[in-house]
């Protein structure tokens, strides 16, 4: 027996932002190895309780992928449907390559199911387009994170020629951050934004500059965050702060 693995996106994590396709999987998958930060109302769809945590947290203790890989495998020689339920979008810094190159060594089918990437769900939540007209033309996805024998991550390059960056797994190395972008020529005042846990009840955001990046990351509590820069988020920014202000003298 042969069954088809499916990598699903789990999207940013609210359960009905979840595609249709999804959720179908979720409700007939006979198993399902899912990432740890997938949330629970997600995983309260999926109908069998044959669920394995396969976690993924930045800087903490996480299943290596070889042995992902291979759990995959087995499970597909078992079972008809195999579901690898992974936050965001699968093809977006989810590691998919590799699980997909493993299984099609092997002869065994995949598929991908695509999620709604942070990026996409902070600028629908925030109300800030990724692009605007006259202001911002090109949007880049990056992460600070390389791994172990891995080239050079030359993500600073990357962010300095689009309009505005989207920065994953950053919010822990936000100084490093900020202070990689200034020297590389980015203007300490140019607006930035972090959001955490977007889509959420509990989302958390903050607004500011470049330079006040360390001061706005140090609000966060830990959960998955995304780093947002670019001149789109100046107005909004503007406000925040004379909120912020207001609320203080009050």
């Amino acid at each position: 027996m042969s069954g088809t693995v499916y990598l699903v996106g789990a999207g940013p994590g609210a359960a009905d932002l979840l595609t249709l396709r999804a959720a179908r999987l979720l409700e007939c998958a006979d198993i399902v190895f899912h990432d740890a930060l997938v949330p629970q109302e997600i995983l309260s769809l999926v109908s069998t309780k044959n669920r394995v945590e396969v976690g993924k947290r930045s800087g903490r203790l996480s299943t290596a992928q070889a042995f992902i890989n291979k759990r995959l495998a087995d499970a597909a020689r078992k079972y008809e449907v195999v579901v690898r339920l992974k936050g965001g979008d699968p093809m977006l810094f989810g590691r998919a390559h590799e699980e997909i190159a493993y299984l099609k060594a092997r002869r065994i089918r995949v598929e991908v199911v695509p999620g709604v990437t942070a990026a996409l769900a902070a600028a629908a939540e925030s109300g800030v387009s990724l692009t605007r007209r006259g202001i911002s033309r090109s949007v880049v996805f990056v992460t600070p994170r390389s791994g172990a024998g891995e080239r050079p991550n030359d993500w600073v390059k990357a962010a300095l020629n689009a309009d505005t960056a989207a920065i994953y797994m950053g919010a822990g190395e936000a100084e490093a951050i900020s202070r990689q972008l200034i020297a590389a020529g980015k203007l300490a005042s140019t607006p930035a934004a972090i959001v955490e846990r977007a889509t959420l009840p509990e989302a958390r955001w903050a607004f500011g500059t470049l330079g006040t990046l360390v001061a706005m990351a140090a609000g966060t509590s830990g959960g998955p965050a995304l780093i947002l820069v670019g001149e789109v988020y100046r107005q909004v920014a503007a406000i925040r702060q004379v909120r912020n202000r207001k609320a203080s003298n009050e």
